[in-house]
């Protein structure tokens, strides 16, 4: 088994029970084989891109589940700032990238100034 075989299947079985849909429902929505969708959330398959593709619009999980297990994605000020972001045109997020990136240097230099202040 892959390293991502766990995070893949654990995440689509979690969004499909989440929206209520059958193992059935999903593979008709991703058009993909139902057969495809149990060995995934069992850890038993690596589907190809194309099913990968289609189970993540159809099931709208962010990708990041999959592919970044370790960060939180479900917590709620990080999900909030993502929808905010989300929403921006291009000309904003242009103009925002420059401050955020600067924000959160300073917020975690001074993370590091106060961890090293006090070890």
């Amino acid at each position: 088994m892959y390293e991502f075989s766990r995070p893949l299947g654990d995440t689509i079985k979690k969004a499909r029970k989440s929206k209520g849909l059958s193992q059935r429902k999903v593979a008709d929505m991703a058009d993909i084989e139902v057969r495809t969708v149990m060995h995934i959330e069992n850890h038993e398959d690596n589907p190809k891109m194309v099913a990968l593709y289609a189970l993540i619009r159809a099931l709208e999980i962010d990708p990041r589940e999959i592919f970044y297990p370790e960060q939180n994605c479900d917590a709620p000020t990080v999900e909030q700032l993502g929808l905010l972001i989300a929403q921006c045109s291009e000309q904003e997020a242009q103009i925002l990238l420059p401050a955020v990136r600067a924000i959160l240097s300073a917020i975690r230099n001074q993370s590091d100034l106060l961890v090293g202040a006090i070890t």
